[in-house]
């Protein structure tokens, strides 16, 4: 489908952030629908992982796969969000961004909303390609296919071309599967500022503005704030982001006066380097960024404008996450209190140890932690000065089989009544490991698309 370009906009577009992972709060995306200067809202919802295990549930059941926080976010927003003209954005397709279009046209219908164009961008899937190539892991150099049956995903990171292409087309709302998490913000600038795809300078400091916003409350005070030397009001509020993006890419990070939380220098260059390896160099499926001349500046309380982002030349390749079954974690966990408490909790991990040696428990990996005394930072911690009066014990280990892993928790919960004294508080559980490891596909072998989804 092709629609019109638009003329390009001399105006500032104001794109809201409406998540920042999968699990983020709904209230502050509701918050931003709400706004009637907002044109966009993206909602960034997926981790190298969660493809992964969005792709294990579409095998139990074709209709899933989509972000399971999808009908409660549309319900929230889809009503503010169309009645004041902000177009909506998102990844939450996750594995299946087919029936999440569905699924939001369903939504749609039953608000009573109207005609509403819902595209959703496929083309990420290239699991197919992945194993009927040579692919070899970045990370260990492995053959994908030595893998067999325990490859679960293989999804390419898309950049903005899909979605600038169903806009274009007049889709209001866009969802996507495995999509570069700055492109999601790029993509309305270039559909509205009529950008070219190789203005590599101008895509750059797009970049730059999609980076800034795409972890949301990160940028307004949220995994910034340390009391007593970094202080951020009202976090139990804390609003999303805001980003003003003028014709030539420049942005003003701000936030909605009345939402928790603050916009500084601060907040916006730790979000700047946030996650970066390479800062002149940092690797996009549109673009190769580079953040060393970004320049910060403070416009005025909550205002911080940012410019400066350059680009070069795209990468020949896309990178591709390939999840895949590593095995199975089991855990076990208990608490001791009172005096001695460290030292029959050492006790207790002792036993766990041998007993799984006794019977016969093979691991791959295992961990035992104390809690509150070593589980971070191991015997690099240093001498306390102060005995805690509270520790829990946790013991995990990586197994073969779910069967194995069980047994890990059940030797913890045995030290109720074979351990030491006073345990209490067990806790067992047995997951599935899924992993991911990197392959690079040449680009030619993706084929981004859209289709729309009747209401």
């Amino acid at each position: 489908m092709n629609g019109t370009p638009p003329t390009p906009s001399s105006k500032r577009i104001r794109i809201g952030a409406g998540a920042g992972y999968s699990g983020d709060r709904i209230e502050p995306a509701v918050e931003l629908a709400q706004q009637g200067a907002l044109d966009y809202l993206v909602f960034e919802c997926l981790a190298e992982r969660t493809i992964a295990i969005a792709q294990q549930a579409r095998r139990q059941d074709p209709q899933s796969g989509y972000d399971p926080l999808l009908e409660a976010r549309m319900t929230a927003v889809l009503p503010s969000a169309l009645r004041n003209g902000v177009r909506i954005i998102s990844n939450m397709g996750a594995a299946n961004p087919l029936a999440a279009a569905r699924k939001t046209a369903e939504i749609a219908r039953a608000l009573g909303l109207g005609d509403v164009k819902i595209a959703a961008v496929t083309g990420d899937d290239v699991l197919d390609v992945v194993l009927q190539g040579d692919a070899h892991f970045e990370e260990t150099g492995e053959r994908v296919a030595s893998y067999g049956n325990r490859i679960v995903s293989a999804n390419a990171y898309l950049g903005a071309a899909g979605i600038v292409e169903a806009l274009a087309a007049g889709a209001q709302i866009v969802l996507t599967g495995r999509v570069a998490d700055p492109s999601l913000f790029a993509a309305p600038l270039i559909h509205e500022f009529g950008w070219r795809m190789d203005d590599w300078e101008t895509l750059g400091q797009a970049t730059v503005v999609g980076h800034l916003l795409e972890c949301a409350g990160q940028i307004t005070g949220g995994y910034f704030a340390d009391p007593g030397y970094k202080d951020v009001p009202n976090l139990a509020t804390l609003g999303f982001p805001i980003g003003e993006v003028a014709p030539d890419g420049s942005v003003v990070i701000t936030k909605v006066p009345t939402a928790g939380g603050r916009v500084t220098q601060a907040t916006c260059k730790e979000q700047l380097l946030y996650e970066i390896h390479d800062p002149q160099r940092y690797l996009q499926p549109d673009v190769v960024a580079d953040f060393s001349q970004v320049g910060v500046a403070e416009e005025g309380p909550d205002r911080i404008k940012i410019t400066g982002g350059r680009g070069t030349p795209r990468p020949d390749t896309l990178k591709v996450s390939v999840g895949y079954v590593d095995g199975f974690i089991g855990e076990g966990q208990i608490s001791y209190g009172g005096p001695g408490a460290v030292a029959r909790a050492r006790l207790a991990l002792d036993i766990v140890r041998k007993r799984l040696a006794l019977t016969g428990v093979p691991t791959s990996e295992l961990r035992c932690d104390l809690i509150g005394v070593n589980s971070l930072h191991g015997d690099t911690a240093g001498a306390r000065h102060a005995e805690p009066c509270e520790v829990r014990i946790r013991v995990a280990g990586r197994t073969a089989s779910a069967d194995q892993a069980l047994r890990i928790g059940n030797e913890v919960e045995t030290l109720y009544t074979n351990g030491p004294a006073g345990g209490g508080g067990v806790t067992k559980s047995v997951r599935e490991v899924l992993a991911v490891q990197s392959v690079l596909l040449p680009r030619e072998h993706v084929k981004p698309t859209f289709t729309f989804v009747e209401i």
